[in-house]
């Protein structure tokens, strides 16, 4: 069996101009893997692609609007365009607003929900026969433990990430005869774009940290490692699996 090495593999990472995303498409490319990223701001994402191809690294980059169809048929068609087949698929797109249920639109519950959930589904979907071709395909999909129980990020966030563990477990059963292992990562608050204006309120951050027994914020990268080790030939008979990254913060009791 191949060593701790993405070498070879030909990987999509969606989200990947910053955060979670940018980190695991520095993990990937670092590992030896071709990365093809995907974002919605067009500047931001020629500079970290031309930073990389700078450095040496086999990177590019698509710009797309993961929650619309026609964003999602560009990234499928990028992909068809550069390789016969995908190796890797992480879906980590992901957007929040935080506040009660009741004071949510119609129109916000359902651009979270087109951006968390429909936009991997229907990537994932639409990918299939691409992932067929790969060698030892691996899908990640970047959910949260938002999606496992009550974290205070809202319920439309919360239900996304569940639909996205649940999809993840039915996929793994459905693709495994085709040889496509399809796996989640679920962290907890994490030095990233989007957690930030959370980690900038004292008080939080601090009932943040009791509920932690590691007692700190993860970092992007550590987040990244787990998504590379799922991505592996390593990990070549697991499947179906939610790896938590969370500090030890969902066995704590009360």
């Amino acid at each position: 069996m191949k060593g701790w090495t993405l070498a070879g593999k030909r990987a999509l990472i969606t989200g990947g101009s910053k955060g979670i995303g940018l980190a695991t498409a520095d993990e990937f490319l670092a590992l030896g893997a071709e990365v093809l990223i995907v974002a919605r701001g067009q500047a931001e994402l020629e500079r970290v692609v031309e930073e990389r191809r700078n450095a040496g690294f086999s990177i590019a980059g698509v710009q797309a609007d993961v929650s619309s169809e026609a964003g999602r048929q560009a990234i499928i068609e990028a992909v068809r365009t550069r390789w016969d087949g995908l190796d890797v698929l992480v879906n980590n797109a992901g957007t929040n607003i935080r506040r009660p249920t009741v004071e949510y639109t119609a129109e916000e519950v359902a651009h979270i929900f087109a951006v968390n959930f429909t936009s991997a589904y229907e990537l994932t979907r639409g990918l299939y026969p691409l992932l067929c071709r790969g060698n030892g395909a691996a899908v990640v999909n970047v959910a949260s433990v938002a999606g496992m129980l009550d974290v205070g990020s809202g319920s439309p966030y919360g239900a996304t990430k569940a639909a996205m563990l649940q999809m993840t477990r039915n996929l793994a059963g459905e693709w495994a005869q085709d040889g496509i292992r399809v796996n989640a990562v679920s962290p907890w608050y994490t030095e990233t774009p989007l957690a930030s204006p959370v980690l900038r309120d004292p008080a939080r951050l601090d009932r943040i940290l009791k509920r932690t027994p590691l007692a700190r914020i993860a970092s992007a990268e550590e987040v990244a490692a787990a998504i590379a080790f799922l991505a592996m030939d390593k990990a070549s008979y697991i499947t179906g699996v939610n790896l938590v990254v969370d500090g030890g913060m969902t066995i704590k009791g009360l």
